[in-house]
């Protein structure tokens, strides 16, 4: 049992991933150094139901200048931030004078990039210095900091208050949320909201999606943990909306309780996860159970490609596969490397399992028999647009909400 981080209730372990490697840290070959590893066990809080890391890790050992996601390289990504932009601007933004927008963890400024081509204020703020980099190449303004209240509080001071603050796949990764929201006190305007979307604990447990959970998530958020947050800080959520990106996500709108009443859907949400039950310990546990089935059979059918002399690669070097490979034993002599995009993870080594990463270049003819999908969740973007490598023969893995092949 633990502490909760928002609340101080009681957590209660349901899941224990045992030693995992930082996500994102891609070695060189020849480095032979320690790698860093950390126990990684998660539970529920019995009284505010947020489901959390069972123990921290140091942010600076996640998110620094060699960050090596950058979050344009999905075509379809790209699509959604663009469209959220503009949704953004025209609802929250239209009728206000000369608004700022702030995003935290603007990555390679997929999303404001779209803000500053329409000319209205903006500002990112994200802690590592190479995407920042990319993102001020693309117009983008960005201060290169982790956000927290006293950073906040500078920015109310250079530019005034803020009438849209967004983060996406950012807000689950801060185990310090009470800074977050007192710097969102601190920067948001009287009328402004807090909107930030992030992987939802419901798809989660319906998918058995369990490679959703690793260092950089330290929080799983449903409707009705997120509620309980923001009134903890003098917030409400006033509105939830599903998404089907990256597997499945709820986009959060937090709002100063004087100035914005709950939408419908609030209610509908959180009526629907009390009867699902996804938060409760029983229900957790039993996710567990299956996450085990999950995994022994993946490995076994890895396992029976090899005996069968089948050539096994996997496609996108993701964060998310760190949980996958370091949980289930899988390493080179299942499967022969990974084929990934990303120019600074390529000619490294995945994290703890140390599977060769080779740029997506070399994925071509002939191709291997089998590819097991990292990036399940950009399926079908991934697999309509490698036609090719099924058209020759070969077979996708998918593991995701059970293994199966494509």
């Amino acid at each position: 049992m633990s502490t909760c981080r928002i609340c101080r209730g009681p957590v209660y372990q349901f899941f224990d991933f045992g030693q995992q490697p930082i996500s994102d840290a891609f070695r060189k070959p020849e480095d032979t150094s320690e790698e860093f590893f950390f126990h990684m066990a998660i539970g529920v809080c019995q009284q505010c139901t947020m489901v959390q890391l069972m123990s921290e890790v140091p942010r600076e050992k996640m998110f620094h200048e060699e960050y090596a996601y950058h979050s344009s390289t999905s075509a379809r990504m790209q699509e959604h931030f663009a469209g959220t932009a503009l949704r953004l601007l025209e609802t929250e933004c239209r009728d206000v004078a000369d608004p700022l927008v702030v995003e935290l963890g603007c990555n390679d400024g997929i999303m404001l990039r779209t803000v500053a081509e329409r000319g209205v204020r903006h500002l990112g703020v994200d802690p590592s210095a190479n995407v920042a980099e990319v993102a001020a190449s693309k117009g983008v303004r960005v201060r290169v900091a982790f956000f927290e209240e006293s950073v906040a509080k500078e920015i109310r001071a250079a530019e005034g208050p803020a009438q849209v603050i967004y983060a996406a796949n950012t807000v689950c990764h801060i185990p310090y949320l009470d800074s977050i929201f007192r710097g969102v006190d601190a920067l948001l305007s009287p009328s402004g909201v807090f909107v930030f979307e992030d992987p939802y604990l419901g798809d989660i447990v319906e998918r058995a999606s369990f490679d959703q959970i690793y260092d950089e998530h330290f929080y799983l958020f449903s409707a009705t943990s997120v509620q309980a947050a923001a009134r903890q800080f003098g917030f409400d959520l006033v509105d939830v909306e599903r998404l089907p990106t990256h597997g499945g996500e709820v986009r959060y709108t937090i709002g100063r309780p004087e100035h914005r009443q709950p939408s419908a859907r609030v209610a509908e949400l959180i009526a629907e996860e009390r009867d699902r039950g996804i938060d409760n310990l029983a229900t957790l546990e039993q996710w567990g159970t299956e996450v085990k089935r999950n995994c022994g059979d993946l490995v076994t059918l890895l396992r029976k490609l090899k005996d069968e002399g089948a050539t096994v690669y996997a496609f996108g070097a993701t964060a998310k596969s760190a949980t996958v490979t370091n949980y289930a034993g899988i390493g080179p002599d299942l499967v022969a490397g990974v084929f990934d995009s990303t120019p600074g993870k390529q000619h490294r080594l995945t994290p703890g399992a140390h599977l060769p990463v080779r740029p997506i270049e070399e994925f071509t003819t002939p191709y291997p028999d089998y590819l097991l999908l990292f990036a399940w969740n950009h399926a079908e973007e991934i697999i309509k647009r490698e036609q090719a490598f099924r058209e020759q023969g070969g077979k996708w893995i998918l593991y995701v909400p059970d293994v199966h092949l494509l």
